[in-house]
């Protein structure tokens, strides 16, 4: 007997689980999304980078689900004439200082198999991105760009031709279980299901909470902020440009991308988000404020990255500072050259009871209900990867 599958979420991960499901007549799946459209938070506010895997520790889920991902990510986009583009990433050491810690990404990168990576020195990192300073870089030809919106939109049609539903505007206020079902209750329905699948990103704690599942990990919202770059300027950049990121802290750093249309952004930087989903200053929600401040591990979390924190607030709010962290990457870069905001995304960063923040993928497992309890970057890219690896290990339907 087909099972009856309801997935809360329609960001790549939830849409891309339900194609694998209603694609292989593994289930008849329902797509609980509560916003209008797929793809309207992580999904659809990300620099559109199909990572290569360097940075993922070893034997991670991260590690081996973005190398996977990555190639059904490409496969996929020439199946259905989606852009994809291979414009390559470089990881740039400024400073002999930092070449210890681009050995390490270099390792990483190695047991990762992230292909085709090449080690250059100063005169041959220039010769892939000629305004770029620096002693030493990893050149990853085949990290690609895309557009992760026109994919989840894609994915969501396979959904629907292969018979499953998506539903807009039903956001879970309540569910629960019993009797070998899962009910659901929105705000404008009552639906029952044989499982469900939870990608919920932002509100994923929430929506464990409704499940009765462990508080931690509690997300704590971070919000990063683009900056464009001038038209005359747009030959600074021909692939990506990153830094080598500080490994005491979860984020990368300010750094370029030009993306998959040849819109070139400078960024994210990593500030405290004033709401689940705050896309800027002005968005504040004081009970997810609230409820960030009181956690446990807010104490610990704030003593041991306050100075990071109070950098990248500061660099927010004023914009020679932001420019500062640009320039040492292209030194002929001015201040006039970072043109307005151009964007925002808000990441869902799962942090524990202690403080600690998560790096790896999480999934939960509470009777017939599957949660998807962290998913940072490269979780876009891993999208399909992940469908196979939760099918694989969580769902257990018959092939």
């Amino acid at each position: 007997m087909v099972e009856d599958i309801g997935i809360i979420g329609g960001g790549i991960v939830g849409i891309a689980i339900a194609r694998a499901l209603s694609s292989r007549n593994l289930a008849n799946v329902t797509v609980l999304e509560k916003e209008q459209r797929v793809a309207m938070h992580q999904t659809g506010h990300n620099s559109g980078v199909v990572h290569a895997g360097l940075y993922y520790a070893p034997g991670s889920l991260k590690a081996m689900l973005c190398q996977r991902g990555r190639e059904l990510t490409r496969d996929y986009c020439r199946e259905k004439d989606l852009p994809y583009r291979e414009l390559g990433k470089l990881v740039v050491a400024l400073t002999d200082d930092e070449l210890p810690a681009l050995a390490d990404i270099e390792r990483r990168s190695v047991a990762n198999r992230v292909p085709g990576l090449r080690r250059l020195g100063a005169g041959a990192l220039r010769e892939i991105e000629p305004h770029v300073a620096g002693v030493a870089a990893l050149h990853s030809p085949q990290t690609a760009v895309v557009d992760f919106v026109a994919i989840t939109e894609a994915l969501a049609d396979d959904v629907r031709s292969s018979g499953g539903q998506i539903l807009f505007g039903h956001e879970a206020i309540a569910i629960s279980t019993g009797q070998g079902k899962v009910r659901v209750t929105t705000g404008r329905a009552d639906l029952v299901f044989d499982r469900l699948i939870v990608c919920a990103g932002l509100q994923s704690d929430v929506v464990a909470g409704l499940v009765g599942a462990s508080p931690a990990p509690r997300i704590l919202p971070f919000r990063g902020e683009y900056w464009g770059l001038a038209a005359a300027k747009q030959h600074f950049v021909k692939g990506m440009i990153y830094p080598v990121p500080d490994p005491r802290f979860p984020f990368l750093g300010v750094h370029f991308t030009r993306g998959v249309y040849d819109t070139i952004h400078v960024g994210p930087n990593a500030v405290p988000a004033l709401a689940r989903e705050g896309y800027g200053w002005n968005r504040v929600s004081f009970k997810d404020t609230a409820a960030s401040v009181m956690w446990p591990g807010a104490r610990a979390l704030a003593k041991q990255h306050w100075r990071m924190g109070a950098k990248e607030i500061a660099a927010s709010l004023i914009k020679p500072l932001y420019y500062r962290q640009a320039h040492r990457f292209i030194p002929e870069l001015q201040i006039g050259d970072l043109t307005a905001k151009t964007a925002s995304g808000v990441r869902a960063q799962a942090w524990s009871l202690d403080g600690s923040l998560l790096d790896d993928f999480a999934i939960d497992q509470v009777g017939p209900v599957t949660l998807l309890r962290n998913a940072p970057s490269p979780a876009a890219t891993s999208a399909m990867a992940i469908a196979d690896h939760l099918l694989e290990h969580f769902i257990h339907l018959p092939k």
